[in-house]
């Protein structure tokens, strides 16, 4: 909490999440195994697209970082 004068109504100052990103390609056969097992080590789904060809796609995912 910053520094206020009597009187005034003190500024809260929010700190900013930080993230750090990856990326990982999906067999569209197995999708949900692979997701499960990055979002038990904390990832999160951000996005899916297509990969290089009809049986792949790439996942983009996120987590937070935690302040240290």
């Amino acid at each position: 909490m910053a520094h206020s004068t009597p009187g005034e109504v003190p500024v809260r100052v929010h700190l900013m999440k930080k993230f750090e990103y990856f990326t990982a390609p999906l067999l569209v056969h197995s999708t949900k195994e692979i997701l499960d097992n990055f979002g038990q080590d904390g990832w999160e789904l951000v996005q899916v697209v297509p990969g290089p060809n009809p049986e792949a796609l790439v996942a983009y995912l996120k987590r937070e970082i935690e302040d240290k």
